[in-house]
């Protein structure tokens, strides 16, 4: 019997989608198709592959009511916001074909009298791609793209919760007429990917998720000596010094803690504020929170809409009740957000001060519309806070001083590091992260590397 899977809607709680499972007997044989499709695919010269992909983000812009559609009823982001990926994937899809050839060029060595040798970046093969709900387009194209101008296969796994984004992906590329079987997509049970990765049915990964889901996912690669791109948890911080615009800072750190319902990668979590500012800043941050607009996400008013479900909603109230509990001092009042007396998936935000790294919700990944504020002395006490973390992905200063600010960077253990902004990628670099955050890179011409292997060619020429 086919087994089902439903996509329950943020916005009122009913079934938006209904499809099909793929068991992992289907999933080996959708990577075969995808083998046999990749060796066709590798053969053509890079030049014809750009031809091809060079039209993707028409194509995938030209979808942008359907895109928008499964962001606001599968994510729950305000519709005002949610055509805002079409233009992130149009920058990143162009600057990713910006830079292939120089990326992807032979790299040569004319240095050696009677010899030809060059080391040249060639595809894995096909490539897993496992991507999740907050960012549904991006994240996945992240890896989707660069794979297939690399010369990959791609067979993408998306979250449950939005598994239409698979469907709109698969739409835009079959309009620029790829091969098939070039890209496929499917929905699963995590156990019977596991399975298929630990037989070798693919040659790379790409998985953006949580540290347990990297985990295992690492455990099922175990001994197939395959490459692994692995995005997992965050508690992203910022730090105001003493010199920092506070009207600045405030609005844009409201926007990187809260926007999206703060379900973001790089969504601020932790703010450190020089001891001096502190009270001026934390004011100036409530009073930005306060003129969000909680409403359903298919409103025109709307600027906050519901997390991504009543589970993911509930799971933060508990982290916030627990630090309150322990002394954290709530600043805003729910009750300036009616709609989250509704409850569900509906939250309020939530700005706490008093709190301490004693407390799971400074410690652990909140992914919810919360941030925790705490004075610091100095920029030595700045960065031991920032870096007293599991995790790694980004973290920024707010300051006029460039040379403070390269000297925290410098400091601070992350993959990404920013001076007055957060919450934001540039495909010119390469998206990374430490510790528990994970390890590998996407975007940047950094990218190709991952999603390609090097081989070394080594001729030597008849006397």
């Amino acid at each position: 019997m086919t087994q089902l899977f439903e996509t329950v809607s943020p916005v009122d709680g009913k079934v938006w989608n209904r499809g099909e499972m793929t068991d992992k007997a289907q999933i080996s044989r959708l990577a075969a198709r995808a083998r046999a499709a990749a060796k066709e695919w590798r053969a053509l010269p890079l030049t014809q592959r750009l031809s091809r992909l060079e039209k993707f983000p028409d194509s995938f812009a030209a979808l942008g009511d359907e895109v928008a559609e499964t962001i606001v009823w599968q994510v729950g982001r305000p519709v005002r916001f949610a055509t805002g990926e079409v233009g992130g994937v149009r920058e990143r899809c162009e600057h990713m074909l910006a830079v292939a050839e120089e990326s992807l060029a032979d790299q040569t060595f004319a240095d050696k009298a009677g010899f030809t040798r060059f080391i040249r970046r060639e595809p894995h093969g096909v490539v897993l791609v496992v991507a999740p709900w907050n960012y549904p387009y991006l994240t996945a194209l992240n890896a989707v793209f660069p794979a297939l101008v690399a010369g990959n296969a791609v067979v993408l796994k998306h979250s449950r919760q939005t598994a239409k984004c698979a469907e709109v992906i698969a739409k835009a590329l079959a309009q620029i007429q790829l091969p098939p079987n070039l890209f496929q997509y499917f929905q699963a049970e995590h156990d019977a990917v596991g399975q298929c990765v630990a037989r070798g049915d693919f040659d790379f990964v790409a998985f953006t998720g949580s540290v347990s889901g990297g985990r295992e996912m690492e455990q099922a690669a175990a001994g197939q000596f395959i490459g692994m791109n692995l995005e997992l948890g965050g508690k992203d911080a910022a730090y105001v010094r003493e010199d920092a615009d506070l009207d600045f800072a405030a609005s844009e750190l409201a926007d990187g803690a809260f926007f999206n319902s703060g379900q973001c990668c790089c969504g601020i979590e932790r703010i450190y504020i020089h001891e001096s500012r502190f009270a001026d800043f934390s004011k100036k941050l409530a009073q930005a929170a306060r003129q969000l607009k909680l409403e359903r996400p298919d409103s025109p008013a709307a600027t906050l809409g519901p997390m991504v479900g009543a589970s993911a909603a509930d799971k933060v109230r508990k982290q916030l009740a627990a630090a309150i509990n322990e002394g954290a001092v709530p600043m805003l009042n729910e009750d300036d957000f009616p709609k989250a007396k509704q409850g569900g998936a509906y939250m309020a935000p939530q700005i706490l001060r008093n709190v301490s790294h004693q407390m799971e919700f400074m410690r652990e990944e909140t992914f919810g519309p919360t941030v925790g504020l705490m004075p610091v002395r100095d920029d030595s006490d700045a960065v031991a806070k920032i870096n007293d973390s599991k995790y790694g992905l980004t973290a920024s200063v707010w300051t006029q001083d460039e040379n403070a600010a390269l000297q925290i960077g410098a400091a601070a253990e992350t993959g990404v590091f920013y001076m007055n902004r957060c919450d934001y990628l540039d495909p010119a670099l390469p998206w990374t992260g430490v510790k528990q955050t994970g390890r590998g890179a996407s975007l940047s011409k950094l990218g190709y590397d991952a999603l390609t292997r090097p081989k070394a060619f080594h001729l030597r020429l008849p006397s």
